[in-house]
């Protein structure tokens, strides 16, 4: 009878433990956030021009097979998400013409005292590394497609596909630190934030930028770089 009372009361600790061990799991780590949809395919609802929302898009940001296309020339402008995003996972898939360059810019500040996305937000390369001129320029391939622009360079390098061809990108933003994925190759892993960042940032074109990476939460950006580029498949799941 103390055998069973004895047994009783041990699976009782070790049901009270993994309770509490379970509510600390789901306090730590809470559950990622749906994915969501950014582009529908058909049109740009859910997104403006830089510094221009509640105008129309420019022509030049077309909707053509189920991919945004920018057709090419300047005076399109960025497009930007309407909504701003702090810890997120976003993916995409995305293409050049041959000696095109664009990029995804990320945590973007919206305020007219800067002139252009890039001004504040970091930037995740789009381009055709065979022929535009940038691939080698900057250090160490740090301007190569998928690289965190001119502030570090590629883990694996050469991971983008030819001009004409789809590329899956993906970017995660969590807790103050920042991975790149091209074609399921790591490309980039780095902090947002702190002394590392900044000396990357003093390291770079970015180095005398007023605000250049220094919001934490802000839009995403698809870049005018005047050459032609298509986006598609683009969602993104908050966490």
């Amino acid at each position: 009878m103390n055998y069973f009372r004895l047994s009783a009361a041990g699976l009782l600790a070790l049901a009270l433990t993994f309770s509490q061990t379970t509510q600390a799991t789901t306090t730590v780590k809470p559950p990622k956030g749906k994915w969501e949809n950014l582009f529908d395919g058909k049109d740009l609802k859910g997104w403006h021009t830089y510094l221009k929302a509640g105008q129309p898009v420019s022509d030049q940001w077309a909707v053509n097979d189920g991919a945004i296309h920018y057709t090419g020339g300047r005076g399109g402008g960025d497009l930007v998400t309407d909504k701003e995003y702090g810890d997120f996972e976003l993916e995409l898939e995305w293409k050049v013409a041959e000696g095109a360059n664009s990029g995804v810019i990320f945590h973007v500040n919206e305020d007219p005292k800067y002139p252009a996305t890039y001004r504040t937000g970091p930037e995740m390369q789009v381009l055709d590394n065979e022929r535009h001129p940038d691939a080698k320029q900057g250090k160490d391939g740090n301007r190569t497609a998928g690289a965190l622009y001119d502030l570090q360079k590629p883990i694996t390098p050469n991971a983008a596909k030819p001009a004409g061809e789809w590329n899956k990108a993906r970017l995660i933003i969590s807790k103050g630190h920042a991975e790149h994925y091209l074609n399921g190759k790591k490309i980039a892993d780095y902090p947002t934030s702190g002394p590392e960042w900044d000396k990357m940032v003093a390291d770079s074109k970015f180095k005398t930028w007023e605000g250049f990476g220094k919001y934490p939460v802000g839009h995403i950006a698809l870049q005018d770089h005047g050459d032609k580029v298509w986006f598609r498949n683009i969602r993104i799941r908050e966490l």
